[in-house]
């Protein structure tokens, strides 16, 4: 009997949270989060295991994750095992014929498998797929512009369009989709070939084709900065058209993430979030905590604290 009062005690905090994540739990029911997957949760072990517990929260609760996954630095290394230079113009990887080859085997390969093996440890839920699956991603080729001149970088492509059928027919299966961000080429003479896609590009158009919820991307900082360098606090809530005012002054590694959200909540996404990949299960603090982390961004006609 002298147990009981300690057991109490040592409990209710965990009520406490359980409760505090009641309202989310009824808001997200049954909507799709579209989540990012990169930086150092990519990498380190615990990260990638408190990744995959997290998203097989989400999909307990009901709600259904659809998972994103580029793999930079994996494909960096695999590159250099194969003895090809990695190079890079206006921040995007300049994709040969060759270089691509290794790019597919890693991303549908490597990374890809891993992180459903993750999944699935813990039931028969994750199913890998690239954009070439079923035409879920369509890009044709990409040529950025460098001081004024259209740059070729190999097998780099833009997004032109989604097809969501594969992913949502999974999704009403009760699976819980990894998508490669790979895509299949629109053009009639280039059947066969596939594209390298930026993963934050992928999300966020995937996340608009599918109506969801929330764009989540993770990253390896604390959200988007006030003033950087010259601070470091995040900005926790913007609208679109505040977002698209700070983009010409954001460094080279956010524009992507930050054209993503933009792109996903002028699509229709309810919110677009960018969280701190480094922090053990930031996606559920995001979620599910009143405080919640990282940078939210919602489309210019939300009410204050509508979206929160």
């Amino acid at each position: 009997m002298s147990n009981t009062p300690a057991r109490k005690h040592t409990a209710l905090p965990k009520a406490q949270i359980l409760i505090e994540a009641l309202p989310w739990l009824v808001r997200h029911n049954g909507k799709t989060v579209v989540i990012k997957f990169g930086g150092n949760a990519m990498i380190d072990e615990d990260l990638k295991a408190a990744f995959a517990q997290d998203v097989v929260f989400l999909h307990h609760a009901g709600i259904k994750p659809v998972v994103v996954h580029g793999g930079g630095p994996q494909i960096s290394a695999a590159l250099d095992r194969h003895g090809i230079v990695s190079e890079f113009k206006a921040g995007l990887r300049v994709t040969t014929e060759d270089a691509m080859d290794v790019v597919r085997m890693v991303l549908a390969g490597q990374v890809q498998r891993e992180l459903v093996g993750l999944l699935n440890q813990h039931g028969p839920l994750a199913v890998g797929l690239t954009g070439e699956d079923a035409h879920t991603i369509t890009a044709t080729k990409h040529q950025p512009e460098i001081d004024g001149e259209l740059v070729d970088i190999g097998r780099v492509g833009e997004i032109t369009s989604i097809d969501t059928g594969a992913i949502e027919a999974l999704l009403a299966d009760g699976r819980i989709p990894v998508v490669s961000s790979i895509a299949r080429s629109q053009d009639e003479g280039d059947m066969g070939h596939v594209y390298n896609v930026n993963a934050d590009t992928a999300a966020a158009a995937l996340a608009a084709a599918l109506g969801a919820e929330t764009l989540m991307v993770l990253t390896d900082v604390e959200g988007l900065y006030e003033d950087w360098p010259n601070s470091d606090e995040v900005i926790s809530r913007l609208t679109a058209s505040q977002l698209e005012k700070l983009l010409p002054e954001l460094s080279s590694g956010m524009v992507p993430k930050m054209q993503g959200c933009l792109h996903a909540v002028r699509g229709g996404v309810r919110t677009a979030r960018v969280i701190d990949g480094r922090v053990q299960h930031s996606i559920l603090l995001e979620i599910f905590t009143d405080e919640g982390i990282g940078t939210m961004v919602v489309p210019d006609a939300e009410e204050e604290g509508d979206a929160e």
